[in-house]
Formats: C-alpha cells, sequence, structure tokens
C-alpha cells in the first residue's frame, strides 16, 4: 500500500525547511487595486447583505433544531427525525452563503458513507473559510473548543453539528476528548461522521505538518479529503504571520470569483499494526495525502506556532523566522549541546553586533561548509552585508528555549548586549535590550535608560533596572506569578500543611 511509502516523500535532511506559519498578501499591480477598489463599492456591500441574510436564516434553523433539547441531550444520542431533515436545509443555506460569496466549489472523487469511513481527516488546513465543508459533506460533527459553542450566534450552528467539544483549561480534556471520538466512530447508532482538520492550526499549504493522532485513536477506517484553493491571488490563507482575517474576508470578497477544490481520496483502512499506533497511522495518512497535494511533509506543530507566538509577543529578534532556526538547530544538535547558553557565560567575541559566517560556525563549533548552518546565517543577515548580529541570535535562541520566564529573559538579555563585560550596559546596548525582550519602543528604552542614569555615569546594571522597575507599574508582570506558579505555590503551601498536621 501507498501509505507503507511515507518516508519515501517525508523532507530530507537537506531540503530547504518551508516556513507553513507565514503568508504574505498585496495588491502589487495598479489594475488589482482599481479593481478592488472598484468591486468594494459596486459588489462587496450586496454580497454582505445577502451572506448576514443568509446567517440570519440559518441561526433561526439552527435554534429551531436545538430547542427543546440540552446539551446533555446532544453529547447522549444523535438527533434523529425532522431535526435530521433539517440538518439538509441547513447544508442548502450553507452552501448559498459561500456562493453568495463569490466561491466556486469543485470535487474531486466520491464521499464515503459513516458505515465506510466514520471519520473524515480534512487537510490542508489554511483557512476560516475551510469551515463551510461540513456544508458540502453533509453536516459532520466537528471537533471544537468549547468557548465557541457559548458564542450566542454562530455557537447556535455549531452545536446543532452535535460536536465533540475541548476544553483547554480541563487537564483530562485531551483524554476525553479522544474518548468521545473513539465512542461516537465505534457507535452502532446513527451518529453523523466526524470531521476533523489533524494539523490543529492553519497554514500556508505549502506542506503538510505533522498530524495530531486523535482522529486515528479508534482505528476505524478514515477517508482523507484534500483541499485546494487555485487561486491567481490567494485571499484566503491565514496564517500566524500574515494578514488580518478582516482583510482577508474584504479581498475574498472583493474577488468576482474564488475557486475551491475538495478532493475525495480512496477510504484509507488502518493495519493491524497502524491499529495499535495512532501516530504510525497518523504519518502514513499524512504521506497519502501529501502525494496527492503534490506537497512535501514536514514535522511543524501546533506547538511550534506557539513558540512563534511568544516570540512575537516579546518581540523577539526575527520571530518570524525562529520555528525555522529551531527546525536548523535540530539537524545541526545544537538542542542538545546548547552552546548559546555556554556562549552566553563566556562573551569571547570583542564586537558580536557584526560577525562573519566563518565566526558564526566557528562559534557554533560547527562546520563552515553545513548548509543549515549557513541557512540560519541567512535568516539573519540584513541586506546581504555578510555579516550578522550574533546577539540578536542567541536571543532569539534562549528566549524561546527552556520556557522561560520573562524576568529570566530579561536577565539574559543583559548579559548578552553587555558590550563591557562588566555588567555595565551603556544607552546602545540597553535600548535594544528592552526593544527585544519588553517589545518596547527605542524612545521608551531611551527615556528609561536616561531615567535610571539620573547622575549621567553613561551605563545601567541589571540590579538598576529591577530597582527602577519596581517602583513602576507598567512593569508589574514582570514581578507577578503565572497561573501556573500560583497553583504550584498553592499546591506546595497545602502539601506543607499537610505534613505540619501528621
Amino acid at each position: 500500500m501507498e501509505a507503507k511509502l511515507a518516508a519515501g516523500i517525508a523532507a530530507t535532511e537537506d531540503s530547504l525547511l518551508l516556513n507553513p506559519f507565514v503568508h504574505h498578501l498585496e495588491l502589487e499591480t495598479t489594475s488589482e487595486k482599481i479593481k478592488t477598489a472598484f468591486l468594494t463599492i459596486v459588489l462587496l456591500p450586496i454580497r454582505v447583505c445577502l451572506i448576514c441574510i443568509l446567517l440570519i436564516v440559518g441561526w433561526m434553523l439552527a435554534c429551531l433544531g436545538l430547542w427543546g433539547l440540552t446539551e446533555q441531550d446532544l453529547q447522549k444520542r444523535p438527533v434523529t427525525g425532522w431535526r435530521r431533515t433539517l440538518t439538509k436545509w441547513l447544508c442548502i443555506l450553507g452552501k448559498t452563503t459561500y456562493r453568495a460569496g463569490g466561491m466556486h466549489v469543485v470535487f474531486k472523487g466520491k464521499q464515503a458513507s459513516r458505515e465506510e469511513a466514520p471519520i473524515l481527516v480534512i487537510a490542508p488546513h489554511s483557512t476560516f473559510l475551510d469551515g463551510g465543508i461540513v456544508y458540502y459533506t453533509g453536516f459532520p460533527s466537528i471537533i471544537v473548543r468549547r468557548e465557541s459553542g457559548d458564542n450566542p450566534y454562530i455557537g447556535k450552528l455549531i452545536n446543532f453539528t452535535q460536536p465533540v467539544y475541548v476544553w483547554r483549561d480541563d487537564p483530562d480534556s485531551r483524554q476525553n476528548t479522544i474518548k468521545e471520538i473513539i465512542s461516537r466512530a465505534t457507535s452502532k447508532e446513527d451518529w453523523p461522521q466526524i470531521l476533523i482538520f489533524p494539523e490543529g492550526t492553519c497554514t500556508n499549504r505549502s506542506c503538510l505538518i505533522t498530524f495530531k493522532p486523535g482522529a486515528f485513536y479508534p482505528g476505524v477506517p478514515i477517508q482523507p479529503v484534500c483541499i485546494r484553493y487555485p487561486n491567481k491571488l490567494d485571499t484566503v490563507t491565514w496564517t500566524w504571520e500574515g494578514p488580518s482575517a478582516l482583510k482577508l474576508l474584504w479581498l475574498t470578497l472583493t474577488q468576482v470569483y474564488s475557486y475551491c477544490e475538495i478532493e475525495f481520496l480512496p477510504v484509507y483502512t488502518p493495519s493491524e499494526e497502524e491499529k495499535r499506533d495512532p501516530k504510525l497511522f497518523a504519518s502514513n495518512v499524512r504521506a497519502v495525502m501529501a502525494k496527492a497535494l503534490g506537497v512535501p511533509v514536514m514535522d511543524y506543530t501546533y506547538d511550534d506556532c506557539k513558540l512563534m507566538t511568544r516570540a512575537k509577543e516579546m518581540n523577539l529578534p526575527n520571530a518570524n523566522v525562529i520555528v525555522e532556526v529551531q527546525k536548523l538547530r535540530t539537524r545541526l544538535g545544537l538542542d542538545q549541546t546548547k552552546i548559546e547558553e555556554c556562549f552566553i557565560e563566556n562573551l569571547s567575541c570583542q564586537d558580536c553586533s557584526q560577525i562573519s559566517y566563518v565566526e558564526f560556525s566557528s562559534y557554533l563549533n560547527v562546520a563552515a561548509n553545513d548548509g543549515n548552518a549557513q541557512r540560519i546565517f541567512n535568516l539573519y543577515e540584513k541586506n546581504k552585508s555578510g555579516s550578522i548580529d550574533f546577539r540578536e541570535y542567541v536571543l532569539g535562541v534562549v528566549g524561546v528555549t527552556e520556557n522561560r520566564k520573562t524576568l529570566e529573559i530579561l536577565r539574559l538579555a543583559f548579559k548578552i548586549y553587555d558590550s563591557s563585560g562588566k555588567g555595565r550596559l551603556s544607552e546602545n546596548d540597553f535600548v535594544p535590550v528592552l526593544v527585544h525582550t519588553l517589545s518596547m519602543s527605542i524612545y521608551e528604552s531611551r527615556e528609561i535608560f536616561q531615567r535610571i542614569d539620573s547622575t549621567c555615569q553613561g551605563y545601567v546594571t541589571f540590579d538598576g533596572f529591577l530597582r527602577y522597575a519596581e517602583k513602576k507599574a507598567e512593569f508589574a508582570g514582570l514581578f507577578s506569578l503565572s497561573k501556573e506558579e500560583l497553583r504550584e505555590r498553592n499546591n506546595s503551601i497545602v502539601d506543607n500543611n499537610k505534613v505540619k498536621s501528621h
């Protein structure tokens, strides 16, 4: 079976790393800008009005379908009778809504029945518009965050699909979700098919990232479903680095037509080995889908998205390529040696703000002819200058590893940017520390430096900054405990009290 040849399509160690979480979209030509402006005035208002009317009607039908049902009823048994008929009308309304927005959907292959494949696996997941596939597949149950179901508007439509809820605040949520998926997929009752986006987050469709194994735990036949958007201007892709959802929606609604292609692949029946190993099952299905899509597979995960988000929130250097850098570091074995952290304790370059590639590879103790090291260097190189600011690289790496707190990262940044080697930062060294750890502006950072250095000594120390920050409300977050820390501290107190009581 083709699925067993997953390794044949997997990315090789020498392949160029793609960043699936970045999407660039700009109207480049004058004609595109004029057309968009014209259709914004002429077409957009009509489409928005039609979509709103159809959504309101759909919401009313969903409210009717949910009338007299509790959430427990929806979780215990599938809806039947007139309520099941109502789902067909909701599908018609949903399809009409997409057509009203200019979306033309083309199908390839044939959807399997629930008896043939209780679970539909959809990939790649690249836009909020992917949700429309529920209307084209007969209103299957979806996996959704509990908070989404609480929404008074869209929540009604979600609840009527009889979704499997994920409780993000519940530590047992993952296991409970898997149990519910297994229960429904193997049930003899007439539940709808379960629709799952196994990637768990949106990408730019340049590759298939790691599939979460949740859909594969039941060990039942699944049907892979591929989604493509073969448009000249990609106005739908919604990633962590790129246009906002509102901009994408505007540009999509101002296109005369937008195309979506949905391909139903043959049902995949797992082997006995795959039934015992959901991760192997997921990997092999991903390989089949990647081959059909003509894209590589890459071992990115949802956790990589969180890593990038944290880097962006802190304004760490080159936050948009942090995930790429981490993957390349893993290939070089630097995640094991942690040589960057050792470098902080003993800065050995006289001017770390401008080092060549040869120096870079030497500091990391890797071969100068290693392509992965060269790629990291290129990611930090500006204007093809032939040099990088090594401090930016080191701070970016240590800032997202070990789940460090902001205060600890700030302390490390003081060391990294200490060109004097004496624990004293000049104004030029101090400014990038606050810019790249606390996301402050250059102007604010210079002003803070001048306030701390009120005696005009020309430098500040880490302790001096802390004394200043402890008195300022805007830095209170540096010294406050997170929810996890508070929980750990409370548990520690409870445990200590138990010990004392005995």
